[in-house]
Formats: C-alpha cells, sequence, structure tokens
C-alpha cells in the first residue's frame, strides 16, 4: 500500500479506529476452519485490516474507496466482517482473491443503540454478539430471549441474521424478526427505509415496528449479498413464556423415520407459535454430542458398524431423536405437552421432557456427588456429561447462548482433549469443518431419500454422515450436514472439499438445493450467465460500479 493512500485512509478514521499491515494480525484474520489455503489454487490474502470504532466512518471508507477506484495505484477493496465467526462457511476470509483487500472489521462496533422493554426491539451495530445481548437483557431484568444459534456466544447477530440464519428460538428464522435496518450502499449512499424518511416525530419508532416499510423492500438486499453494509439492525425479541419445557423423543429403530415424519408436521401445524422448530438428529449426529471418536481424533476413518454398536450400548443412543420446545402460560405448556404425548404414542417410542421429575430429581442429585467419584466412575461420567448437554441444550432454547454445540467441530482435531470446553473457538483452534446445508422437502419419502444419499456419499470420502433435519416450518426442512476434518492432514482436506462438492452437485439433481454457500462454492456453483445472476449483477453494478465492496460474495463473475 502506498504512502499516500495510507494517509487517506487514516486521515478518514476516527481516534480509536486503526490501519494494520502486521502479518501476524493478518495471519490471524486469515484462519478459517475451511482448508481453502491448501485446498484452492488460487490464495486468499488480504494486505491490510481496518478496525472501526464508530458507524459513520463505514461511509468515509466507502467515499474514499469509490474515489480511488479509477486510480491503479490507490485502488482498494473492502470486505467487512462482524465478528468473523463464520465458521464452515469461510470464517473471517474474504470471499474474492484478488490483490487489494482490505479486511473492514466491525467487530467494535458494540453498542446497544436502544431497547424498547414494552415492545422488545432492539436496536444493535454489527459487533454485538449473542453474549453481549444475553449479559444486557439479563442486566436490566428484561424477559426477553436472545436470538441463539449453535455457533455460540461469541457470534454477531447482526451477521447471522443477515446471512439468513435461525435458531430453535420461538422466532426461528432471524432475518424474519429483522424490522430495520439502516446502512450504506456500497456507492456511499446512506440508508434508511422509505418509513423512516417520511417520519417526522423525534424518536422515530414507527419504523422499527413494521418489518416491510414502504414502496419497493429493498431491505432484503443487503442479505446474503455484497450490495451494502448494515451498520444498525432493529429486531423483535421473543418475550420469555411464564412456562416451558423441551421435548426428548427416541426411536430405536431407524425404519421409523418415514411414521414420525408426518406427526413432526402435526404439531408444527397444529401448535404454531408455542412449538418452536423441532430438530431431528440421527444416531451418529447424537453420539457425537457425548461419545470420543473411536477412531481416534486423529483418524482419517468413518465409525464401522461395531463402533456404532459399541457406542449405543454404552451411552444407550436411540436410532433418531426429535428435539423441540414447548413455550406459554402453565396450562398451555401443560396442554401441550399432553397432546404431544397423544400424539407420539402412535409410535414406538422414549418421551422425555425437561420438567419431568426424573430430570429435575438428577439435576439435584448430581450436585451432591464429589467430581473425583463422577471422573472414575465411568458409567456416571457419561450420564453426567449426557445431563449437562441436556441442560446446554435447554439453555439454547430458552435464548441463552453457550458453547455445547462446538465439541461438533473437534471430532476429527489431533488435540481435541487439549481444548478447554468453556474456551473453543473452531477457527483459532485449527478446526476442520465444512457444511452442507440443503433444503430438503418435508416429505417422509423425500427427507428418506436424502438420508440414503448422504449416507452412501459421505464415507466414501471418509466422511462421518451425520445428519440433523431442523424443520422450520410445517412444509420446510433444512439439514445441515456437518463436514468434519483433520485441518492438518492435506488428504483429509481434500477428501472434506471433495465430498462436500459431490454433495451439491448430485444433490442438485434430487432437489436438494443449498440455502447458503461457503465462500468457495459462491464462486463455482453459481452460473453469472443465468436470468437470476444477470439481474442481480445490474444491481451490483448499479450500486457499486466501481465493484469496490466483498467482491465476490454471493455474486459470480
Amino acid at each position: 500500500m502506498s504512502h499516500k493512500l495510507t494517509s487517506l485512509i487514516e486521515n478518514v478514521l476516527a481516534t480509536h479506529s486503526s490501519l494494520s499491515f502486521d502479518p501476524q494480525q493478518l495471519s490471524q484474520f486469515m484462519l478459517g476452519t475451511e482448508g481453502f489455503t491448501c485446498f484452492e489454487s488460487k490464495q486468499r490474502q488480504v494486505f491490510a485490516i481496518i478496525t472501526l470504532t464508530h458507524s459513520h466512518e463505514i461511509k468515509a471508507l466507502l467515499d474514499l474507496a469509490n474515489h480511488c477506484a479509477t486510480d491503479e495505484e490507490l485502488a482498494f477493496s473492502l470486505y467487512p466482517i462482524s465478528t468473523g465467526n463464520n465458521w464452515g462457511y469461510g470464517t473471517s476470509q474474504p470471499s474474492g482473491t484478488a490483490k487489494n483487500i482490505i479486511l473492514l472489521d466491525l467487530g467494535q462496533l458494540t453498542e446497544i443503540k436502544d431497547f424498547d422493554n414494552e415492545l422488545g426491539l432492539v436496536t444493535i451495530e454489527p459487533g454485538v454478539t449473542q453474549q453481549q445481548l444475553c449479559d444486557y437483557l439479563q442486566l436490566h431484568n428484561h424477559d426477553y430471549m436472545v436470538p441463539v444459534t449453535g455457533a455460540g456466544p461469541d457470534c454477531s447477530i447482526l451477521a447471522n441474521a443477515i446471512e439468513r440464519g435461525y435458531g430453535i428460538t420461538p422466532y426461528t428464522d432471524h432475518f424474519s424478526a429483522v424490522n430495520s435496518i439502516q446502512g450504506y450502499w456500497a456507492n456511499g449512499t446512506p440508508y434508511q427505509s422509505a418509513v423512516n424518511e417520511l417520519d417526522g416525530s423525534d424518536d422515530k419508532v414507527v419504523d422499527k415496528t413494521f418489518k416491510w416499510g414502504l414502496g419497493p423492500y429493498l431491505e432484503g438486499l443487503f442479505t446474503q449479498s455484497n450490495f451494502g453494509i448494515v451498520s444498525q439492525m432493529t429486531i423483535r425479541l421473543a418475550k420469555k413464556k411464564a412456562d416451558f419445557t423441551s421435548f426428548f423423543i427416541q426411536m430405536q429403530d431407524d425404519a421409523l423415520l418415514e411414521q414420525a415424519v408426518p406427526l413432526i408436521r402435526q404439531v408444527l401445524q397444529d401448535y404454531e407459535g408455542i412449538v418452536g422448530s423441532i430438530n431431528l438428529m440421527d444416531q451418529r449426529r447424537l453420539l457425537s454430542m457425548f461419545a470420543k471418536n473411536p477412531k481416534g481424533n486423529n483418524s482419517h476413518q468413518v465409525m464401522e458398524d461395531q463402533d456404532i454398536e459399541k457406542l449405543t450400548k454404552e451411552l444407550q443412543a436411540p436410532n433418531w431423536t426429535i428435539v423441540g420446545s414447548i413455550y406459554g402460560s402453565v396450562g398451555v405448556v401443560k396442554a401441550v405437552k399432553k397432546e404431544i404425548n397423544r400424539i407420539f404414542k402412535q409410535l414406538p417410542c422414549k418421551r422425555i421432557y425437561s420438567n419431568s421429575l426424573i430430570i429435575v430429581v438428577a439435576n439435584k442429585v448430581i450436585k451432591y456427588i464429589p467430581s473425583l467419584i463422577i471422573n472414575n466412575v465411568p458409567p456416571l461420567s457419561v450420564a453426567v456429561e449426557q445431563l449437562d448437554s441436556f441442560n446446554k441444550g435447554k439453555e439454547i432454547m430458552l435464548g441463552t447462548p453457550n458453547k455445547v454445540a462446538l465439541k461438533l467441530a473437534y471430532w476429527r482435531h489431533p488435540r481435541a482433549e487439549e481444548f478447554n470446553k468453556n474456551e473453543l473457538s473452531p477457527g483459532k483452534d485449527g478446526c476442520g469443518l465444512l457444511w452442507y446445508a440443503p433444503l430438503v422437502t418435508m416429505k417422509a419419502k423425500k427427507m428418506r431419500e436424502f438420508v440414503n444419499f448422504v449416507r452412501e456419499t459421505c464415507p466414501k470420502y471418509n466422511i462421518e454422515p451425520f445428519i440433523t433435519f431442523t424443520n422450520l416450518k410445517h412444509d420446510c426442512v433444512d439439514s445441515t450436514i456437518p463436514i468434519v476434518f483433520d485441518l492438518s492432514n492435506p488428504q483429509a482436506v481434500a477428501d472434506a472439499h471433495n465430498c462436500l462438492k459431490a454433495l451439491v452437485t448430485e444433490g442438485l439433481k434430487k432437489g436438494f438445493v443449498p440455502y447458503r454457500l461457503n465462500i468457495d462454492q459462491q464462486q463455482w456453483l453459481l452460473n453469472k450467465d443465468t436470468d437470476f445472476w444477470q439481474t442481480v449483477n445490474q444491481i451490483k453494478t448499479s450500486l457499486d460500479p466501481h465493484n469496490i465492496l466483498s467482491q465476490g460474495r454471493y455474486n459470480p463473475h
């Protein structure tokens, strides 16, 4: 970077913001779980990092980037990140492979700008994490839930919403809970809704209460795109209910999947708004939560039938587990629990509820057993770990973030046992993780076809076929297939990428279309010549004529 450009950038930054060329700092931001540096011929790199402390600097930098775009010596592009914890999809690495990329770190923009306790509306900046919002709500005794995800406490709420992420709390679809966005298009033009522009009041609250605004709906253009940067977002939080219970329905026979699907659909249709989304996990996925890898963490082999049988016997792991939650008044929760019992009595299954007497008593008893005894009695140790995971899963359903789901990323980490379970960070810790996240029609036959497809494909590449279905609505299912591998093993990295590519390309032929793509897939899978992406490029050209923002992000060339 020339001294002139350095000076220009520093002149537009606020006092505590920074521009860094430090190779060590740059390398930290380029750490990822995906193994792109090992697998791709083109290498992603950034040549500087700008860390902002004030949101108004976003416009100044966009204006500067556009001003410099026609000067070969000064031209640069910006790639904004929030917390940079987009594990499995790119982490904090840029989508493009140009040589003039400056990473724009928005992680220090952590202001909770406004909270309306009466309406449950919170306005946040890009760096606000799940844990920060949780702490804020607890500190001020606000009875609302954080829109948590399995990615954990250190992840940006705003970034997850604009990537169209989802969770298992009542407002499952996180972008659907976004009522208002403010930000900047790539050409530097500020954005606020037409409602906000027309509102002549002092507080301008009404825009925060109505998602769709007035005129064409433009806020969707900020999601899964490279058209602009969101500087603040107002989201609607779900209020904590008077009562709650989570349910775990366990089926020992794999063949019961076809019978379970219409029952799950019935629950979601009949108790919409009372029952949140429902997860359906297969046996291998469940074992990854409670068991150690029987092949060893540095193994490049999938579990064999005898491994599964042994672990199943030790952990009493069912073939399929249905996980959901009921929110409402005491009477409503009691009634819906009774109805769910009635519905699933049609199947040979075991039904466990978090408010069951056995769970309540177990939690009380465990507190009085010395840890020395627990650690030296394997069956007891396993039971305690299962109960702990059960309780942490309940916390997530109640909107309290934790790291229980991150353990999965360490399944094949050679040094998995060395990490403190409370300080897990897959990107920094060197985990190998990619995601296959296709939409699957919620019909039993189609879901079985998908299960067979994944179970046949993954082992060909030495990848464990962990399967989770998240039933977002009665007609919509997203399956998340974690491709977990040893990042330090070049062959394992190659196998992981080849497995993902096979799942995607063959899955498309069967109607399994990803709802979300990693930064590599965005380049090779999307066809710039189709009508859809030609329209996207027309919008991009209008809003970013110099292509200075997030080059290549959901924008094939």
